[in-house]
C-alpha cells in the first residue's frame, strides 16, 4: 500500500473582498522535495517565487509525482455561513478531489495548518501551529491556495465592474486605497458585506 502525506492550508481568511481559498497537496511520504525548491509559508515568499513553485507543481502533477486541489468559496457564502464553515466546506471539497475514490484513509497522514481539522474519516491527522513553515506539504498547499486566489482577484480586477477597487493590487485586503474605494463606490458582489460594516452603509 502506498503511503501519502496530505498538506492542508487556506488563504484569504481576512480580506474584505473575494473568496476564501483552501489548498490541499498530496505527496508520497518519500517525496523528494528537491523537485520543488524553497517551499515554505506562502507569506514568506515573493509573488514571483510563489508563481514559480505553482508552475513546478502543475508540471509534477502532470507527471503523476504529486497532486493537489484548490477550492474557492465565495464572498456570498462567507456572508451567509461564516468564514469557518466556508473553510471547512472548501477543505472537504478539495480533499475529496485529491483522494478520489480511495476509502482506506489509513494510507494518508494529514497535516493541517493552524486550527484546521480534517474530516474524521482521516484517522491519522495532525494540526500544526505555523505548519506552513514547518511542514512542506502544508507549505505547498498554502502556495497553491494563495496563487489560485491571487489569480482570481487579478482576473476580477480586469472587469470594468470591479476596476475601481483595484483588486489586482491588494487582492481584496483592507488597504487604505481599498477602503477609500469602498467608501466612494460602495460594495460590489465580490465584497464580504459582513466584513465591511464599518466602512460602507449597507
Amino acid at each position: 500500500m502506498q503511503h501519502f502525506t496530505i498538506g492542508v492550508d487556506e488563504a484569504g481568511r481576512g480580506p474584505l473582498a473575494g473568496p476564501v481559498s483552501v489548498g490541499v497537496a498530496l505527496v508520497p511520504v518519500d517525496f523528494d522535495w528537491v523537485h520543488i525548491p524553497d517551499v515554505n509559508d506562502s507569506k514568506k515568499l515573493t509573488e514571483k517565487k510563489r508563481e514559480e513553485i505553482f508552475e513546478i507543481a502543475k508540471k509534477l502533477k502532470k507527471e503523476g509525482k504529486l497532486t493537489y486541489s484548490v477550492s474557492l468559496v465565495s464572498a456570498m457564502y462567507i456572508d451567509t455561513k461564516g468564514i469557518v464553515p466556508c473553510v471547512t466546506q472548501g477543505m472537504n471539497r478539495a480533499m475529496k478531489r485529491v483522494v478520489g475514490d480511495y476509502t482506506d484513509y489509513c494510507a494518508y497522514d494529514v497535516k493541517l495548518d493552524g486550527g484546521l481539522k480534517a474530516p474524521k474519516e482521516f484517522i491519522h491527522q495532525e494540526t500544526i501551529i505555523k505548519g506552513d513553515s514547518k511542514e512542506k506539504s502544508i507549505g505547498l498547499a498554502s502556495i497553491m491556495a494563495k496563487v489560485t486566489r491571487d489569480r482570481y482577484m487579478v482576473r476580477k480586477s480586469a472587469s470594468p465592474i470591479f476596476a475601481p477597487y483595484t483588486f489586482a493590487q491588494h487582492k481584496g485586503y483592507g488597504t487604505k486605497k481599498h477602503r477609500e474605494a469602498i467608501a466612494k463606490y460602495g460594495l460590489s458582489e465580490e465584497h464580504r458585506k459582513s466584513y465591511c460594516k464599518n466602512i460602507a452603509l449597507l
